[in-house]
């Protein structure tokens, strides 16, 4: 398709003088049947509610996977917990050995007393580590709800590169 100087027309914009193509006149005596009607309101209503329900579908989701995963948390806290009660009774197991006389320490009382040691330290490195784990998901819990809270400042429409994209979103959002 050749575009030709009738299909240009020149614009005057307060001294800003260019070029662009020409527009479709709309003629006035054209009847207003072949303009779209206005929309119809049990319609908008319709869309309106369609997409609240949608939305709220959305967040009833968000909301269920966050309470899962702090039931999640909690379940593992109390694990770590009954764990933890049940171990003071395994540190009461050395201290017969402790107590025995000297006449009867042999090498296998020290290497029994060491392997209970050794199996108390492990069980408390493996709480430990558990118990880190759970307070990097709860950070991340809190880093993410806390980046759900300044989305809606960070992403405003007066920040926007231009004009023009400024005007269109807040018209829209009216």
């Amino acid at each position: 398709m050749e575009l030709h100087d009738e299909d240009w027309e020149l614009i005057n914009d307060d001294g800003f003088v260019y070029k662009r193509l020409k527009r479709l006149r709309v003629d006035p005596t054209v009847s207003t049947s072949s303009v779209t009607p206005p929309p119809d309101p049990a319609a908008e209503e319709r869309n309106r509610k369609e997409r609240k329900k949608t939305i709220l579908l959305k967040l009833k989701t968000r909301y269920q996977q966050e309470i899962n995963q702090w039931e999640h948390l909690s379940n593992t806290l109390k694990a770590l917990q009954e764990r933890t009660q049940t171990q003071p009774l395994l540190t009461a197991l050395p201290d017969p050995y402790v107590s025995q006389s000297t006449d009867h320490s042999t090498n296998s009382t020290y290497h029994e007393l060491a392997q209970t040691l050794l199996i108390q330290v492990e069980a408390q490195e493996a709480s430990i580590n558990q118990v880190s784990r759970l307070c990097d998901v709860a950070e991340a819990l809190c880093s993410a709800q806390e980046q759900l809270l300044k989305q809606p400042f960070v992403y405003l429409p007066i920040w926007e590169s231009s004009p023009r994209k400024l005007i269109t979103s807040l018209l829209c959002e009216e």
